[in-house]
């Protein structure tokens, strides 16, 4: 039995075992998690080496009935763990329990941001995100202040993970081959326990800052402070210059005025 790749579902299924073997092994197991969640496995080429570690508890999330008979034949060992589940609509919490469990794959390209927004409302519960994006995605995920790539996703993602831009992948080992190059990226829960402003007023500042980079910060927010004597050196610069500690800092000062 061999699953068709489904245009629809984004599907580009990883065909070279060293690869799949590379982002297994370099896989952490960050704050001594070894729940795993695989989103969108397809044929297991990734599955396969996850479960050689030995060292997980392996769940498997996917979308496409075909993949989901695939992995029944050919990954017994996942019998109870396999959920038939749309990994963007689904309750975590119900296929994962409450406990904290780390998310894996070859992400499908089409939802690949849309996949780490979700992890973003679970972080307290995800202490580790490693993948495969869109070689464009993950750089940008992985982003510095100070460059045109860098925006909204670089600073929430940044705000509450590490990032580790972790290797490239070229297009011919995927089946079929994608128009692009691919990168792993692994993202890791910091050190913050508790996050030292409002997490929804930073949030929209940095959305609404970046919704108009090309202007300064003082015009991007100035709905926001709806009239209000506010002075600060942020609002001189673009977003792309501030880290996420600058964001934190112009946070806490406009939460005053508010």
């Amino acid at each position: 039995m061999k699953v068709k790749a489904k245009k629809h579902l984004g599907q580009h299924f990883l065909t070279d075992k060293n690869i799949c073997e590379k982002i297994a092994n370099q896989f952490r197991n960050h704050q001594a998690c070894n729940k795993v969640l695989e989103i969108g496995p397809g044929m297991g080429a990734l599955t396969e080496y996850l479960i050689k570690r030995g060292d997980l508890e392996l769940h498997a999330m996917e979308i496409d009935a075909e993949s989901i008979q695939y992995l029944r034949i050919h990954f017994p060992i996942l019998e109870n763990k396999i959920h038939s589940a749309d990994f963007l609509r689904a309750d975590l919490k119900k296929h994962m329990g409450d406990e904290p469990f780390s998310v894996v794959g070859n992400f499908p390209y089409n939802i690949s941001t849309q996949i780490l927004f979700k992890c973003l409302d679970y972080r307290d519960q995800i202490p580790e995100i490693m993948g495969m994006f869109q070689k464009e995605v993950a750089e940008r995920v992985a982003e510095k202040p100070g460059s045109k790539t860098y925006g909204i996703m670089s600073v929430l993602l940044q705000a509450f993970y590490d990032i580790e831009y972790c290797f490239t992948v070229d297009e011919h080992v995927f089946s079929p081959p994608p128009k692009v190059k691919s990168g792993v990226i692994r993202c890791t829960r910091n050190q913050r326990e508790v996050f030292p402003c409002d997490e929804k007023l930073f949030i929209r500042i940095v959305k609404m800052s970046f919704n108009q980079r090309r202007k300064t910060i003082r015009n991007s927010i100035k709905q926001l402070i709806n009239g209000k004597e506010f002075e600060h050196p942020f609002l001189t610069l673009r977003p792309e210059v501030l880290s996420v500690e600058q964001f934190i800092e112009l946070t806490q000062a406009v939460a005053k005025i508010l």
